[in-house]
């Protein structure tokens, strides 16, 4: 038994818009992999500047949250590109009762945790800006007050 959705945009899919919708999700998932390859690397230059300002903890938390989504997306993406392969099974000819609710009800899921990521990934990158602003603003301070 499939879980019911609560979309109907997905029941309406037909499986051309099931493939664009699953290849849209992958190709953001390769740039996403990439956005989290650099904010990683951010942190790490600015980690001097975060154990000295007493950050450890925030950039500690920043770091492991950004190993998680990388974890997330690279699971992701091996599901999705799973889920476009089946896509073929799903217009041969041979008919199977309930074969595309059950795809739809996985494009679905596949979809909403995909969106999650993006929402995750979203905040902690602001929190990583409104943190190295703040480093940033200390090190002007800094600077002005030893002129």
């Amino acid at each position: 038994m499939t879980p019911k959705t609560h979309l109907k945009f997905i029941e309406w899919r037909n499986t051309a818009g099931l493939h664009e919708d699953t290849l849209q999700s992958i190709s953001e998932l390769n740039f996403l992999k990439d956005e989290l390859k650099f904010l990683k690397k951010i942190v790490t230059e600015y980690a001097l500047n975060i154990i000295v300002e007493k950050t450890i903890v925030d950039g500690a938390k920043i770091n492991t949250d950004l190993g998680r989504y990388t974890y997330r997306a690279q699971q992701l993406l091996k599901d999705l590109k799973v889920h476009a392969n089946q896509l073929k099974v799903l217009l041969d000819d041979i008919d199977v009762p309930d074969e595309l609710q059950v795809y739809k009800a996985k494009h679905y899921k596949l979809m909403l945790d995909t969106l999650d990521l993006h929402v995750d990934v979203k905040k902690t990158k602001r929190k990583i800006f409104s943190l190295l602003g703040a480093i940033i603003k200390n090190n002007k301070r800094r600077k002005i007050s030893n002129l």
